[in-house]
């Protein structure tokens, strides 16, 4: 039954939390396209894991280090205003990661898609000799 309230209290804090970013006043953070991919929260609700992705394709590391820096600074706002909007004895803790699977399963796909085509044009090419 444990497992059930973690996944409630993850998906829950992965929306409010998607809320509570339109209204964080650093530039660092409220310039960025930020989307918050998954939270996942230890089964004792005392720390969570909050996962990122930004939709710039053109972002430098200097950019997402200000990134990293401005979500890390804005950690406390985040978790007081999460109190606010869920009813929890205790707030966890949050920490940001910054997830790459998106960008990672769309280069998967444009490889698995040229390996595809490549075959193609293969096999096209074995026929008409």
């Amino acid at each position: 039954m444990g497992k059930y309230r973690q996944h409630r209290v993850s998906d829950a804090a992965r929306q409010e939390i998607c809320d509570i970013l339109r209204d964080v006043k650093d530039p660092r953070v409220s310039g960025a396209f930020l989307t918050v991919t998954s939270v996942e929260v230890t089964p004792d609700l005392k720390y969570a894991k909050v996962y990122y992705s930004t939709l710039s394709d053109n972002a430098t590391a200097e950019e997402e280090k200000e990134l990293a820096a401005g979500l890390r600074s804005a950690a406390g706002f985040i978790r007081s205003q999460l109190a606010q909007r869920l009813n929890l004895r205790i707030t966890p803790e949050l920490s940001f990661y910054k997830d790459d699977s998106l960008r990672r399963g769309v280069d998967i796909s444009a490889k698995i898609g040229a390996l595809v085509f490549h075959d193609a044009e293969d096999g096209d090419s074995k026929e008409e000799t």
